[in-house]
Parts: C-alpha cells; sequence; structure tokens
C-alpha cells in the first residue's frame, strides 16, 4: 500500500476536537511536519497548554483515525506541542448540551442502535460503538433503553453499581454511572435482574422518560440509544421525546434476521417519524475460530445485510465478524473495542469513526429531526 499526505490528513479530519464541533485539521493542531517512511507516519499536534485534558484522549483518537482509516499495519508516531493553534480550543464556541435543554446551547447528536428482532448483538454493538466515539475524543452517554431486559450493566460489569440522585437547580436528578469514559443509566441498575419486569407499556415509557429527563447527563456530543428489539411502545416514546440525529439498524446476514431488519428501517422512515438512517451494521458476519484466524465460515449466510443496504441505499457500516471473544468480552464487562488491534476491535473502532462521518454528512445535508407530536 502507497501511503501519502493527503490519505493521512483526511484520516485525520475525522477526529473532533470534543465540544466544540470541529476537526484538528480544521482548528490548526495538526502541525506542518508530516513525515511518510514506508508505512511510518510521524506528525505533532499542536495544544494550547502542555495540560490540555483532551491531549491523551486526542493522540489516541488520531492514531485509531489513521488506523481505521488508512490501514491497521501503519506505524503512527505522535509527538505534541504547546503552541495557540489557529483555532483555540477555548475561544471555539461551546458545542454539546442537556439531553432535553438546558444552559448549554444544541443538543448532542441522538443515535438509536435498532434491530427488528432479538438476538442479533444490538447491544453489543450499542455498547462498542458508545466506548468507540469515546475513544474517538467524544463525550458519549448510553442509555439502555430494553425496559424488560437490560443488558447493558453486564455488558459492562457494573450491574451492582449504586446509583445516587442529587439536588440541581431545585430539581432531584440521577447521577449515571460511568466507565470506559462514557456516562450509562439502565433500569437495570434499579430492579432485581433475577426478578422480571412485569409493568403495563405506561409504566415502561414513564421510566424511560424519567432516565432520559430527570437524569443529570450534562453536555455530551453523541447519546447513544440502546433500542429494545422490534418495533413497540418505547421506539414511540422515544422518538416523542427526544430528536433523533439517525438510526443504526444491526442485523445478521440471515433472510429472517433481514425481513426484521427492513421493519427496523421501514419505522424510522415512516413520514410520521422521519428519522434518518445512517446506516446498517452486519453482525455475526462469519465465523472465525481462534486456532484459523484466516478462516471464514459464512453459518449465516454471506453479505445479507451489505446487498440489503444497497437496496435500500443507505451506507453499510461495518460488517463485525463472529468470534469467541466478542461473546467473553461482553459476559466479562471488557467489550471489543477496548482492543483495537484485534480484527473485531478494529472493526468497531472503523464502525464509530463512519458513525461519525455519517452523522456529519446527515446534519450538513438534513434538517434536524423534529420531536413527533403526540395526538
Amino acid at each position: 500500500m502507497q501511503l501519502y499526505p493527503q490519505l493521512i490528513i483526511d484520516a485525520l479530519r475525522t477526529v473532533r476536537y470534543p465540544g466544540t464541533g470541529k476537526d484538528i485539521v480544521e482548528m490548526g493542531m495538526v502541525e506542518d511536519d508530516l513525515r511518510i517512511a514506508g508505512m511510518h507516519v510521524s506528525f505533532s499536534l499542536l495544544f494550547d497548554k502542555p495540560t490540555n485534558p483532551f491531549l491523551k484522549s486526542l493522540v489516541k483518537a488520531s492514531e485509531a483515525a489513521i488506523h481505521a482509516y488508512v490501514s491497521k499495519d501503519v506505524t503512527v508516531e505522535i509527538s505534541t506541542k504547546t503552541q495557540s493553534p489557529t483555532t483555540s480550543p477555548k475561544e471555539d464556541k461551546h458545542r454539546g448540551g442537556n439531553l432535553l435543554g438546558g444552559a448549554t446551547e444544541g443538543t448532542p447528536n441522538i443515535i438509536a442502535v435498532s434491530s427488528g428482532k432479538g438476538g442479533v448483538g444490538k447491544s453489543t454493538v450499542a455498547a462498542n460503538l458508545a466506548i468507540g466515539l469515546a475513544r474517538l475524543g467524544y463525550r458519549v452517554g448510553l442509555l439502555d433503553c430494553d425496559i424488560f431486559g437490560p443488558s447493558v450493566p453486564k455488558m459492562f460489569q457494573i450491574e451492582g453499581e449504586q446509583i445516587f440522585s442529587e439536588e440541581r437547580d431545585g430539581k432531584t436528578m440521577i447521577i449515571p454511572a460511568e466507565k470506559y469514559g462514557i456516562k450509562i443509566l439502565s433500569i437495570g441498575f434499579f430492579v432485581d435482574p433475577a426478578t422480571p419486569t412485569l409493568w403495563r407499556g405506561g409504566m415502561a415509557s414513564n421510566a424511560l422518560k424519567q432516565l432520559i429527563g430527570e437524569a443529570a447527563w450534562g453536555d455530551l456530543d453523541y447519546f447513544v440509544l440502546d433500542t429494545p428489539p422490534g418495533t413497540s411502545d418505547i421506539h414511540l416514546t422515544l422518538v416523542q421525546t427526544l430528536p433523533i440525529t439517525g438510526a443504526v439498524i444491526v442485523s445478521t446476514p440471515q433472510q429472517v434476521a433481514l425481513a426484521d431488519a427492513r421493519k427496523g428501517v421501514n419505522m424510522y422512515t415512516n413520514e410520521k417519524v422521519n428519522v434518518p438512517i445512517l446506516g446498517l451494521v452486519e453482525n455475526m458476519s462469519w465465523f472465525t475460530p481462534a486456532e484459523l484466524p484466516e478462516n471464514r465460515y459464512y453459518i449465516f449466510g454471506r453479505d445479507g445485510v451489505k446487498k440489503l443496504a444497497e437496496e435500500l441505499q443507505v451506507p453499510l457500516l461495518a460488517q463485525i465478524p463472529l468470534v469467541q471473544s466478542v461473546c467473553e468480552g461482553g459476559d466479562a464487562g471488557t467489550p471489543a473495542v477496548l482492543d483495537p488491534s484485534t480484527p473485531t476491535g478494529n472493526a468497531f473502532l472503523q464502525l464509530a469513526a463512519r458513525v461519525v462521518t455519517q452523522t456529519d454528512k446527515r446534519n450538513a445535508e438534513l434538517a434536524k429531526t423534529q420531536i413527533v407530536e403526540t395526538h
């Protein structure tokens, strides 16, 4: 593979300085000392001060972006310099905001991760996407919207997390849990995991609204919603409560899952809902045994979601292989994206980068999604 400077610069344009809405190239943070020697790339990043709180995360995000958009085989060497960039991050207008309005301007990008049916790995994708976005330097919140079958606490190994509330501006606000740099809430923190949640639809919807509107999410760049499978009252509550930026639809390649994925797409693109589809994710695309890492076994069919994406004219965001470590990592609270050196971890990190690209494209080309009015 032949590397050239513009390829590296284009990859770095996907790295955003948290809270500004601008990328590090646009902000003049990439120094004019880019060097390429074979598969080795070196350059410097400019920061306003050596104690910049995002210094380490932006260095990691820059390296991850090059691996995701150029090649995972590139060796990246990044130096940091202290010098005011063209547009100081401190001077740039604050971006991000409270979910339902508040002291700061704007709202975060709200991403609904959905599937037409259960068992396709939607929660695994949502968890890894949220962590991947945080690894790229964004402020991220993750809400487990599955009131009847919450799985996020298990996936982050925080099932016994004690959730507290605080008085803020005269209101009692729930304080989300935090792990791997993201804020997390789930009904699973408040119910006995061994006892089924026997609630009618109205009770479940009210509980979800409370997790959204009565929680101290603070300023976020991305708010990821791990929605329940299918189409239900919960989905209606979400589109009636939040201006969802876009939806990511997860499916396996098998035909029965694709039929339900199509229903999920239709639900969001319905003229009354009108939520754009950012793209599709094909999970369990093939099985790769640990002892034969080069082998691929297409046990659920081949390229089913890819073909559906082409038919619907929406992006295919990722094809995630089925490997034992993904299941083990989910059960152990260590999602695969934490180790981007693995094929699956790298696939999830690339997914996060592509979601950022598609979100920016959607925001540039389409009007803001409106909350669905209740009649």
